[in-house]
């Protein structure tokens, strides 16, 4: 566990470094935009509370403004993270988990808004409890804003 997490943490850091390099100054083609990051492992597949999965993220651009933003999170085998995620078989099997969970599920909604609020994907802090979100949101994010480059 102890390696996936140094993985994600290094990954963060290199995307930091990437991403610094984005400035104001960036030109952004007006329409609407996907990106996505790539796949986050949070513990071990035999931990009860192991999560997986990525981001995808949808801007619309209007005179190099982001008016609009959806974010979504997908398990590793493309399903959707909804109001069921956390649960095993259809049954909260372990409710810190789905409690945990369930507040990622969450954080998304609230992670679009605050860039729209914000134009700055920099500025969108980590939400306690979804912060493997906030990392996949920023890379997906950036994905769809590199599209959009002029």
């Amino acid at each position: 566990m102890k390696k996936r997490i140094l993985a994600a943490l290094l990954a963060m850091s290199a995307c930091a470094v990437i991403f610094s390099a984005c400035s104001e100054s960036d030109s952004y083609k007006d329409g609407t935009y996907e990106g996505k990051s790539e796949v986050y492992v949070t513990g071990e597949e035999e931990e009860e509370d192991a999560g997986s999965g990525y981001g995808v993220a949808t801007i619309t651009i209007k005179d190099n403004v982001i008016v609009a933003c959806e974010f979504r999170t997908y398990e590793e085998d493309g399903t959707l993270k909804d109001d069921d995620y956390g649960k095993k078989g259809g049954e909260i099997a372990n409710q810190d988990f789905f409690n945990k969970a369930q507040k990622a599920v969450k954080a998304c909604p609230e992670y679009a808004r605050l860039l729209v609020e914000t134009n700055d994907v920099e500025q969108v802090d980590a939400i306690s409890g979804a912060t493997v979100n906030n990392t996949e949101f920023k890379e997906a994010v950036y994905d769809a804003l590199n599209k959009a480059r002029e």
